[in-house]
């Protein structure tokens, strides 16, 4: 790896902490800077996180995954640590996401069933760690994204400032109404790919949490159900939100006035965080030559047309979703 210099010195580091004879193999990276390799012995095998200092801190991650194991949920251990480096040894929880176990035809049902429970644990836990809000302000500046790179990189569409503004007071009221939500600890990426079924089985094993927030506590749900790289029927969905709903605790049931309304607040979620994922997908195309992520956009958008059906938007926003 003499050509990868953070992988020399990943290999470096790792030859101070005495572990056995090892071979180390990059692992697919995600939507950072961050990247994965597995650390493999005869007998163990461990990943490493190669989060460069300039570009990525892993102090969020420690912290949050500190909380997450206190309040119970299984997110992977820390083995070995050098937060100068920016290197960090933890769990294995091998190669079987939810989207691998749903590619080799697993019943998805237990699945569904331990998420929806670790995210009534996710949403009760007391929080030790500053999490940031995720409102109105948030919310629009993920909606920039994809009039900054969506539009312009994919569609060929460049918006004038007066289409921006009339955008922007188009979509208020609906960010209003998922600012107006109670606000739940939220994992903030709960979707097929950071969910692992471990080799000992279930629960779950929870990965990509360092941008954990404060917000709706529709969020995490829309993002399991309405997954950008997943695709169930509408019938499924509304079955697991239902079950979902029904388990709040009492407090939290009553800002809403039945099921279907709750449902229909997961969808306006799910909805705003499309839009968003269509502008990470398209940054991370064109700006950090990640051109994988296309292959992401045409579900994405089929979800985003799907959810617009249900709602009350103005000429001002569907002109530029259409």
């Amino acid at each position: 790896m003499n050509h990868d210099p953070r992988a020399s010195q990943a290999l470096s580091w790792l030859k101070t902490q005495d572990l056995p004879s090892f071979s180390m193999q990059l692992l697919a990276g995600d939507a950072s800077f961050r990247r994965y390799f597995r650390v493999s012995s005869e007998k163990e095998t461990w990943v490493l996180m190669d989060a460069p200092p300039d570009k990525e801190s892993i102090e969020p991650f420690l912290d949050v995954q500190a909380w997450l194991s206190k309040a119970g949920l299984r997110v992977p251990q820390r083995m070995a640590l050098d937060i100068k480096q920016g290197f960090l040894l933890l769990e294995d929880f091998a190669d079987d996401t939810w989207a691998v176990c749903r590619q080799k035809g697993m019943d998805l049902e237990p699945l569904f069933s331990d998420a929806l429970q670790q995210l009534h644990v996710l949403q009760a836990a007391q929080v030790h760690v500053n999490l940031p809000l995720f409102d109105i302000a948030r919310m629009q500046r993920e909606c920039d994204l994809y009039l900054d790179w969506y539009l312009p990189k994919v569609q060929g569409v460049v918006t004038t400032q007066e289409q921006r503004h009339a955008f922007h007071q188009g979509l208020l009221p609906s960010l209003k109404t998922l600012a107006s939500l109670p606000r739940v600890p939220v994992h903030l990426d709960f979707h097929s790919r950071n969910l692992m079924l471990p080799p000992d089985g279930l629960p779950l094993g929870m990965i990509d949490f360092q941008d954990a927030v404060m917000g709706p506590v529709t969020y995490d749900l829309a993002s399991l159900l309405y997954d950008c790289y997943q695709n169930y029927p509408e019938s499924l969905r509304f079955a697991w939100s239902r079950i979902f709903f029904e388990g709040l605790p009492q407090p939290l049931k009553l800002n809403f006035t039945d099921v279907k309304h709750w449902h229909a607040c997961v969808r306006l979620t799910a909805f705003q965080r499309h839009l968003k994922a269509l502008g990470i997908f398209s940054r991370l195309a064109y700006r950090d030559s990640k051109q994988q992520f296309l292959d992401e956009i045409p579900l994405t958008k089929q979800h985003i047309n799907d959810e617009i059906k249900g709602l009350n938007l103005p000429e001002s926003v569907t002109c530029l979703l259409t």
